[in-house]
């Protein structure tokens, strides 16, 4: 009886503890704060939306998000980045409320409807806060333009194929994940019933191999941070090793006990990390 009751509690204790990992679920995001400015961009044939946050001087921050994603999962960021900072987000092309023109996805197009959107904006430099395709945006960017980015924070991105782990096709988190922006997308698209031909477009993106890989980051003169999820489901550790080891200067940065949604999961300590970055 006693042994019974001992192992009753083990599995109890180790059932609670399961349920406390954090990398497990997704929470929601927070309600975006009120925007100083914002509205549609016309650029590069499409209708990107926008919204700035802020007024203080100085090089401003531009969050952007990842695959699927838009730019209200920045929320808890904005909130208090915004606070003395200026924030820029955005939703990528054909993300969110932002439209495509039909043009197949490329990290090379993205990245240049975003350099469309800061010269619209009249922002000459921006620090990059890059997630998941936002990071691979940033990387891209940083070689077409570095001179548009004072730094850039990539978190979970990847530059090779084999830096992805094959097992996120069958993750339980992930797959959760692009429920919820399967949802988002219905209620905030100008096309709401388009979402699998938009799912699979970014994920033939997804699959594409990244011209330069590796080779190319040694040439990357952006101060960069790799950030690293310690429990991400898509992007291998020994992949954010090599990027970091290949960019000039660059560093790696862990996340403990969180994954590829670190930024829903532990907001306070994410953001924090940017402010470590930035006043380093």
């Amino acid at each position: 009886m006693i042994r019974t009751l001992a192992l009753l509690a083990a599995l109890m204790a180790a059932a609670t503890a399961h349920a406390a990992d954090r990398w497990m679920s997704i929470p929601a995001s927070p309600t975006m704060p009120e925007a100083d400015l914002s509205g549609t961009a016309r650029v590069n044939g499409i209708a990107m939306h926008y919204a700035v946050y802020g007024t203080a001087a100085g090089t401003p921050i531009l969050l952007i998000h990842g695959g699927l994603a838009h730019g209200d999962i920045w929320a808890a960021q904005v909130a208090d980045l915004s606070a003395d900072r200026k924030v820029i987000v955005a939703d990528t092309r054909g993300h969110g409320r932002s439209t495509n023109d039909g043009s197949e996805y490329s990290y090379d197009l993205l990245a240049s409807d975003y350099l469309a959107l800061l010269d619209l904006l009249n922002v000459d430099e921006v620090h990059l806060v890059g997630w998941s395709d936002g990071a691979n945006i940033g990387y891209v960017i940083s070689g077409m333009a570095p001179e548009r980015l004072a730094s850039h924070f990539a978190h979970a991105g990847n530059v090779t194929l084999a830096g992805i782990d094959p097992s996120v096709e069958t993750n339980e988190v992930f797959g959760a994940y692009v429920g919820m922006m399967a949802r988002d997308y219905t209620s905030m698209s100008p096309t709401p019933d388009g979402f699998d031909a938009f799912l699979g477009g970014v994920s033939k993106m997804w699959g594409t191999e990244k011209p330069g890989g590796l080779e190319a980051l040694k040439s990357v003169a952006v101060p960069t941070l790799v950030v690293q999820s310690e429990h991400d489901e898509a992007i291998l550790m020994d992949h954010s090793k090599e990027m970091a080891a290949a960019i000039p200067g660059a560093s790696l940065l862990v996340l403990d006990d969180v994954s590829h949604f670190a930024m829903f999961q532990a907001p306070g300590e994410y953001t924090k990390a940017i402010r470590d970055f930035l006043g380093n």
